[in-house]
């Protein structure tokens, strides 16, 4: 599911009513939150209401959980915030379990369902002290554990489930409203974990897209044909991380600053390179300082080359965000300087790693 479709609940700003249900407590479930287990959490329990279950494990509710958020923390590095133990938790499960980045969700919740390792069970056991019952606090005082579970046991103020010692169990009269609006649920409750994740990485990109593994990638076959026209036009150019020579045909689009951290194909971005090199480069960063130069010098050929030889391709418009008199000047290299360097300071401070141990601050190009 798309996230930018999630948006529909701006649309809704309530949700869906139903007379015998308290909704305006649903709704306050994400106030004054300080971690990201409810919302992931509410995730786990709506999809296992979606397959028709009633009585739920926690333990299948906790692998639930680490699954969902698993690319958002293993791929574009978005942080939680320090004292957030599900990123600290997804990072010790992922080294105990062998567990790869690109991991399937499936894949995961079945690998954590059935370990056997004393490490992962506890790591995931953690949650049971912060999410099952905290999360009914709109419907009663839920700061006491066990005052809280014999509140829940009697769906008191109608509570969506009750809360055992190793289970929950959907209120009965929960269990539809739950299967019939799935849908929205979700996007209400990706929505504000968006807005909650926004706090805690005030400067990265487009964070609600980075919530879901999108299943399958664009292809880049219109920025392929924008680089073919250049690549074209000059006979070949050089990899600007290898020096070897590219030629139509014969080179991969790669993406300058990572695609798991800018989360676009704008073609500003991309640039020819050299074909195994791109599959080792992975997430890395850049340096500027060896790199810059020769990205920029590319750029600046390919923006005049298709201006004379195509000036009518859609991908040009890509720039004018960064270059709103294009159409007249020339790329401005200190400006498109000012625009990559704080995106890969943001991203190096996010986790990603440089190709290279970076130069010292202050070594870098400003030229």
């Amino acid at each position: 599911m798309k996230i930018l479709a999630f948006n529909c609940y701006l649309r809704l700003v309530n949700l869906p009513d139903q007379t015998n249900l308290p909704i305006s407590r649903l709704a306050a479930c994400f106030n004054n939150t300080v971690a990201t287990y409810k919302f992931y959490w509410f995730l786990a329990i709506i999809g296992r209401v979606e397959q028709g279950e009633t009585t739920i494990s926690k333990h299948h509710l906790f692998a639930e959980m680490v699954a969902h958020s698993w690319f958002t923390v293993n791929y574009f590095h978005v942080s939680f915030g320090k004292q957030d133990k599900l990123q600290q938790a997804i990072e010790r499960i992922r080294s105990t379990e062998s567990l790869t980045i690109d991991a399937s969700r499936a894949a995961i919740i079945q690998q954590l369902s059935s370990s056997t390792n004393s490490s992962t069970s506890k790591t995931l056991q953690h949650f049971d002290a912060e999410v099952p019952h905290r999360f009914l606090s709109p419907w009663f005082n839920a700061s006491d554990k066990p005052l809280a579970y014999q509140y829940s046991q009697s769906f008191t103020n109608n509570c969506p489930y009750a809360v055992f010692k190793d289970h929950i169990k959907i209120n009965p009269e929960w269990h539809v409203y739950l299967q019939n609006n799935a849908g929205i649920l979700k996007a209400f409750c990706y929505w504000n974990l968006a807005m909650y994740l926004q706090t805690k990485n005030p400067n990265v990109p487009d964070i609600p897209n980075k919530l879901i593994r999108i299943p399958v990638r664009k292809n880049l076959t219109e920025q392929r044909r924008f680089w073919d026209i250049v690549i074209g036009e000059l006979g070949s150019v050089d990899c600007i991380y290898t020096n070897s020579r590219l030629q139509v045909g014969a080179y991969a689009v790669e993406h300058f600053i990572p695609y798991a951290f800018v989360s676009h194909d704008l073609i500003w971005n991309l640039i020819p390179a050299d074909q195994s090199f791109n599959s080792s480069k992975s997430d890395k960063l850049p340096i500027l300082d060896q790199h810059f130069q020769p990205f920029f010098n590319l750029q600046n050929q390919a923006v005049e080359i298709i201006k004379y030889k195509a000036p009518k391709n859609k991908l040009l418009q890509d720039y004018l965000t960064l270059f709103p008199l294009l159409e007249n000047q020339p790329l401005d290299q200190q400006k498109f300087l000012e625009q990559v360097q704080p995106l890969i300071t943001i991203a190096s401070n996010n986790g990603f790693e440089f190709l290279t141990r970076p130069m010292k601050t202050g070594q870098l190009s400003h030229t």
